[in-house]
């Protein structure tokens, strides 16, 4: 039997904001049970699901996990990114590829990377 992604999870001090700074980024909602302790953003039209669950101490340094999003509008969307609270920490042109790497605002990392149409 084939191993199947069920969910992205975040480690995190507070589980409802940091899934409402990826609802907003990736205009999803936030689960209604989320709270301080646990949230999720997805299902159905995002899937895998995006959990967040709160940690008394997160690892220090680089997350292993992160996520490469994409976009065709990509300068727009670093832009909405930090707006919400992202900070830029990179940029990145190699092998024909352009993205930025951002941290969300608790310090996780991911990048949007300039879509090919």
């Amino acid at each position: 039997m084939a191993l199947t992604l069920s969910n992205i999870t975040f480690d995190c001090h507070d589980a409802a904001a940091l899934a409402g700074f990826w609802s907003q980024l990736l205009d999803q909602p936030v689960a209604p049970e989320a709270n301080e302790y646990f949230a999720a953003v997805g299902g159905g039209a995002l899937s895998p699901t995006l959990m967040f669950i709160q940690v008394p101490d997160k690892n220090p340094g680089k997350n292993v996990v992160h996520l490469d999003l994409s976009a065709s509008d990509w300068t727009e969307q670093i832009e909405r990114a930090i707006s919400l609270g992202a900070k830029q920490v990179g940029e990145n042109n190699q092998q024909g590829l352009h993205w930025v790497t951002l941290a969300d605002p608790e310090g996780n990392l991911f990048d949007i990377a300039q879509a090919h149409d």
